[in-house]
């Protein structure tokens, strides 16, 4: 019970912190799709998407490496000092040799926003990794706050630049600059990095462990680029930016889903490295993975649900045609939960490979399925190509971490979620109001019983923190 209610605990530590981030853009679609044209927002999505490629291979995703040896040195000074040290030596040379490079390559290309594109870069660079040292040294709260911090520059910014200022797209990206920035500079100073700096505590041997753990990760962080958001790249050249915009609005109802995943999986993956070696291991994960795999098929099929009621409020009419794309998205969404799950065992375990081998055979299948098809079904060759290659992750996955880890799973559990999302889905194509309020009102019913003990024991533990 410990175990599961400091996952637990610091679960609802991040969720504060991290939902302003991560669900910041869908709360300003309203505004995006209101002041900026289908194209302007096709190129500003583009944009985001290659700067969360590049990121990973400049550090040749180092904060995944740090966050690993930070955990296995909790409470020991010495080693913090000196695997921070370590952590900046390859964070500056890295963000060095990536700025030359960059630089000298854009200097023959017509780049538009090509100063705001590198300072964008780097400072979600060295905010990523200061997240997730705060996350090495157990500092979740400080996590929390530095997401919050974000969201809300988020925000302001936003409005203060696209609504009053007029600036449209490079309001956007200005934003996003402004919010890591200050994100990465309350890190800095709250968690006394300047302090621990000693570069005569640089070790190569050290760096060279860390590479070594971190490296196989970077195929997996470009074939997960390219299952998510190679799409924009075939769009933009098949159908045009225009396209790219419905497809990027489509997007964001899933990424709800993908969001609260995500900052499960923060508190889950530091779970799963401290407990990987304990004797109940194997009860404890299959405990956590029916949990989570009930209670996130249950919100993608609410989702569905209950868009053909929130999508026309959200969204601006010449965006409706993202509404068709939405469900195969969301499906994608559910599969990854489980990839999600079993991957932080990987990660726990230290068997970084295997992770990227399997991501990679997702990121072909995307690729196929998409050029394949895109000229024949349009976006929706997109959407069912992401949705195919999260599938024959999460098959792979599940298969071959048997070998190491036993998970079991309830029985029935996979007929109930087939049948609940095929009904659900019809039901959304038909947009049809008295079917949509059936269908929302038979799901909540399905999604109440299928999580019941677990909504029943965390007001119970609620109803007792607040007795006491």
């Amino acid at each position: 019970m410990n175990k599961k209610k400091q996952l637990a605990k610091n679960t609802l530590i991040i969720f504060f912190g991290k939902a302003s981030t991560q669900l910041i853009s869908f709360f300003l679609l309203p505004l995006y799709t209101g002041y900026l044209a289908t194209s302007e927002y096709g190129k500003v999505d583009l944009i985001t998407t290659y700067v969360t490629l590049l990121v990973p291979l400049i550090t040749l995703e180092l904060e995944m490496s740090i966050f690993r040896w930070l955990v296995d040195s909790r409470d020991n000074e010495k080693k913090y000092k000196k695997l921070i040290t370590n952590n900046f030596n390859v964070l500056g040379i890295g963000l060095l040799i990536f700025t030359i490079l960059y630089l000298i390559v854009t200097s023959f290309l017509h780049l538009e926003y090509r100063w705001l594109i590198l300072i964008d870069i780097i400072v979600c660079t060295i905010s990523g990794n200061f997240l997730q040292v705060s996350r090495g040294f157990g500092k979740t709260l400080d996590y929390a706050i530095s997401c919050i911090i974000t969201g809300l520059t988020t925000i302001i910014s936003n409005i203060i630049l696209i609504v009053f200022l007029g600036l449209r797209a490079d309001g956007m990206i200005i934003s996003m600059a402004l919010a890591n920035g200050l994100c990465s500079l309350y890190l800095f100073i709250r968690l006394k990095l300047y302090k621990m700096i000693n570069f005569k505590l640089t070790d190569f041997k050290l760096i060279k462990n860390m590479n070594a753990y971190s490296i196989p990760l970077i195929p997996n962080s470009i074939s997960w680029w390219i299952v998510n958001v190679s799409d924009r790249t075939i769009i933009k050249v098949v159908l045009g930016t225009a396209a790219n915009g419905l497809y990027a609005v489509s997007n964001k109802f899933p990424t709800i889903l993908s969001s609260l995943l995500g900052i499960f999986n923060l508190s889950w993956s530091e779970s799963a490295a401290l407990h990987i070696n304990e004797p109940d291991r194997d009860e404890f994960f299959s405990d956590i993975c029916n949990t989570v795999v009930k209670l996130f098929t249950s919100l993608g099929v609410g989702m569905l649900a209950c868009l053909p009621f929130v999508f026309p409020i959200l969204i601006n009419i010449e965006y409706d045609e993202a509404f068709y794309y939405i469900p195969p998205l969301i499906l994608g969404s559910v599969f990854n939960v489980l990839i999600c799950l079993y991957n932080a065992i990987y990660i726990a375990k230290k068997m970084t490979k295997q992770v990227a081998s399997i991501s990679v055979i997702g990121a072909i299948v995307n690729i196929i399925i998409n050029v394949l098809l895109i000229k024949y079904i349009g976006l929706y060759a997109a959407s069912i190509s992401t949705a195919i290659s999260y599938f024959v992750m999460m098959i792979n996955r599940h298969y071959d971490l048997k070998k190491y880890v036993k998970i079991k799973y309830e029985d029935s559990l996979l007929i109930k979620t087939i049948l609940i999302y095929l009904f659900a889905i019809i039901i959304y194509y038909q947009r049809n109001l008295v079917l949509d309020i059936i269908s929302l009102i038979i799901v909540v019913i399905y999604c109440y019983l299928l999580n019941r003990k677990f909504l029943w024991s965390t007001l119970i533990n609620v109803k007792q923190k607040l007795v006491k």
